[in-house]
């Protein structure tokens, strides 16, 4: 693989390759948590997109239906692809670990029963409710306004896997009206669905998450200074979640436009936090100094 396929950085292993191919020689038990943004099988050939000076508020712009080949698929495809990436997962990630995955109508079902045969347990299934979901614009269903994310172990009966109760039990997430201070984590999750600009900055991905939906699920689940696996790189959003809770981070990627998308969007926010740990550390220096200089004269003093 040449240099143009990769991109490493000190805790940072990402590939211009198909998960498959990518993970074959990887050794079994090599990730304490995996997070899983698969193809939904939700392409389709039809056009549907709002335009801009539209009436409906609280939806921003103008707005398209994305449609992308690696999208479209039918439901035994769809189905085979399931079992091998999530048989990968279930011989990568340590009984100790987890795996989310994210899902919508379009394969929620396929993702299910797939784990189900591989003996991938449930843990939960969430609900990502998603208040500022775009509307339906033929007029023909209901306002899609959720998708499903699972919560799975490869652990079997022994239950092992890592589950930060506590934490997560007192933690107040700001803008999830649910939540209530102390009290346990729903299955339920009130997130909007928006992104910070510096989450756009470099372009966006169709099934872009929020930053914050992913470090909600590191919270919950992942090891400071743990193996994450990425196996659908997309945006990059993830492994961005997974540097922040200092996680040596896998991923791949088999879209070269995607794949350089996050490589800008990764390269920027370390760029970012070497430029700020450098400057901590100055300041750190300078008041060590400073305390020095103190204790030399309060030392002076009292001889």
């Amino acid at each position: 693989m040449n240099k143009q396929m990769t991109f490493i950085h000190d805790k940072l292993n990402l590939y211009l390759q198909d998960i498959l191919e990518g993970v074959r020689n990887l050794p079994d038990n090599s990730f304490d948590l995996a997070i899983a943004d698969p193809p939904y099988g939700a392409s389709t050939n039809a056009t549907w997109k709002l335009d801009n000076g539209h009436s409906l508020d609280g939806f921003g712009g103008a707005w398209k239906l994305a449609s992308h080949d690696w999208d479209m698929f039918n439901g035994l495809a769809g189905f085979e692809f399931a079992l091998s990436w999530l048989n990968e997962l279930k011989r990568l990630v340590k009984p100790t670990g987890s795996i989310w995955i994210h899902s919508t109508y379009h394969n929620s079902g396929i993702i299910n029963v797939a784990c189900q045969i591989l003996g991938l347990e449930i843990i939960n299934e969430v609900v990502w409710y998603k208040r500022n979901a775009f509307p339906n614009l033929s007029g023909r269903r209901l306002t899609a306004s959720h998708e499903t994310i699972l919560w799975v172990h490869t652990g079997g009966n022994k239950r092992e896997y890592y589950f930060n109760y506590e934490g997560v039990k007192v933690t107040t997430f700001k803008e999830d009206n649910l939540k209530e201070p102390g009290k346990q984590l729903r299955t339920v999750w009130d997130i909007p669905n928006n992104k910070k600009t510096t989450e756009l900055e470099f372009g966006k991905h169709p099934t872009q998450k929020p930053l914050r939906l992913i470090e909600r699920m590191l919270l919950i689940s992942a090891l400071r200074g743990g193996h994450l696996l990425i196996p659908f790189l997309g945006s990059g959003t993830d492994i961005i979640a997974g540097l922040k809770y200092d996680m040596e981070c896998v991923g791949y990627e088999v879209d070269p436009e995607y794949f350089n998308l996050a490589c800008q969007r990764i390269s920027a926010y370390l760029e970012t936090r070497d430029t700020n740990l450098q400057m901590e550390l100055f300041e750190c220096k300078d008041l060590l100094k400073a305390s020095n200089l103190l204790l030399n004269g309060r030392e002076a003093s009292a001889k």
